[in-house]
């Protein structure tokens, strides 16, 4: 969608290096966290969020589309999908 490719470039390897707003690097942040350490969670994770300007629908709304993907992921992992050519950028 955004026609600027440093962006994308920096999401792909390391989001931490992209010229972002304080709330999508907060909601990066816990979208990483979510994503490869669920256990560790807990409800101080929301205050970021929440002092960045996220109310509980859009908190709801980011931790679901996370838990999604994660699913998603999983199941095609589980059983040995692959990516088309399209979604490895060749």
């Amino acid at each position: 969608m955004t026609k600027n490719a440093t962006l994308v470039d920096h999401l792909k390897t390391d989001y931490n290096n992209a010229d972002l707003t304080l709330p999508q690097r907060v909601m990066l942040d816990y979208a990483v966290k979510l994503t490869e350490s669920p256990a560790f969670m807990e409800a101080a994770d929301l205050k970021p969020l929440r002092e960045a300007g996220f109310d509980d629908k859009a908190i709801l709304d980011i931790n679901q589309i996370v838990a999604y993907f994660a699913y998603v992921n999983r199941v095609a992992d589980g059983l040995g999908v692959e990516l088309e050519d399209f979604w490895e950028g060749k």
